[in-house]
């Protein structure tokens, strides 16, 4: 394993990566993308990919099974701001986009995508005049078709905003049957049931996977998480990573191991490919009597 790959804290975390290094055909790695591979923005129409980040990817994705990415955004405005469609290594990515609701696949360039349910209309009508009512009339709306994110960030007290609009946006949900989910400085409005765990368990399922990682920054990428912990308990290893930040502490206090934001991200994925073409080319230097034997 190549000397700069950060070791995960916990032993199931250490499990996950050794597997994933020494089997890495049967592995599914997947990302979060805004705070994971793209650094948080004010304007999230510019959330443009870490330096470097792409490239890294597509060597990764040479490497292993299946590199995914499952965002809340809709997918084709991940692939359009990442520049996926064509990039060298990702002939095979797919991109989840609404928290499972879409589906982006490189290989055939198709998008699935479901309805989006009746309640994302009303909230289109009501919000306006609710975020008015609460003198917040200029967070930022992003309609994103299957679902409705109010952000918080470019206002002069983004904390204080983020507090008043938390109770009354959960009631909206309520009201019309919807999942209010919080997030840094935002909070969206989305079909209940759909969340990135669930999105992770289809993937894993699909690609009969031996080895998860995911990594993700946001309280909405807690489920995914959670799905990591589940699907250990299947059989599958697994490894939670961290894009950290100091905006959001819960998703590192239950990460196997936590990077310092995309940054950290990028440089985790470069190493990884690293390691793995390591491990290979150990593996093929062996003689048969050691790799008979399992000597190393």
């Amino acid at each position: 394993m190549s000397a700069v790959l950060s070791e995960p804290r916990t032993p199931q975390g250490r499990l996950g990566l050794e597997t994933l290094v020494a089997s890495p055909g049967r592995a599914l790695v997947a990302f979060d993308y805004d705070g994971t591979l793209a650094p948080i923005v004010e304007d999230p129409t510019q959330a443009i990919p870490q330096p470097g980040i792409v490239e890294a990817l597509g060597k990764l994705a040479e490497r292993v099974g299946l590199v995914a990415i499952i965002t809340g955004r809709p997918a084709h405005l991940a692939v359009d701001l990442a520049g996926l469609n064509g990039a060298p290594g990702l002939s095979d990515v797919v991109v989840v986009g609404h928290y499972g609701m879409q589906r982006w696949d490189a290989r055939t360039e198709v998008l699935q995508t479901a309805e989006a349910p009746p309640g994302i209309d009303r909230v289109r009508r009501e919000l306006p005049s609710l975020l008015e009512s609460l003198g917040l009339a200029d967070a930022d709306i992003e309609d994103k078709g299957l679902s409705i994110a109010v952000h918080v960030r470019r206002l002069p007290d983004p904390q204080h905003a983020f507090d008043v609009i938390r109770q009354p946006l959960a009631e909206l949900a309520e009201r019309v049957d919807l999942a209010a989910e919080p997030g840094r400085f935002v909070m969206e409005l989305r079909p209940r049931g759909m969340h990135k765990g669930q999105a992770l368990r289809q993937l894993a399922a699909e690609f009969s996977a031996r080895s998860v990682m995911f990594t993700g920054d946001d309280l909405g990428d807690l489920a995914a998480f959670a799905e990591v912990r589940r699907l250990r308990e299947s059989g599958v290893a697994g490894l939670a990573v961290c894009s950290g930040s100091a905006e959001v502490t819960e998703l590192a206090e239950q990460a196997d191991l936590v990077v310092d934001g995309p940054p950290g991200v990028a440089a985790l994925i470069e190493s990884l490919a690293s390691a793995i073409r390591s491990s290979a080319a150990s593996a093929s230097d062996a003689s048969p009597s050691d790799r008979s034997t399992g000597a190393e």
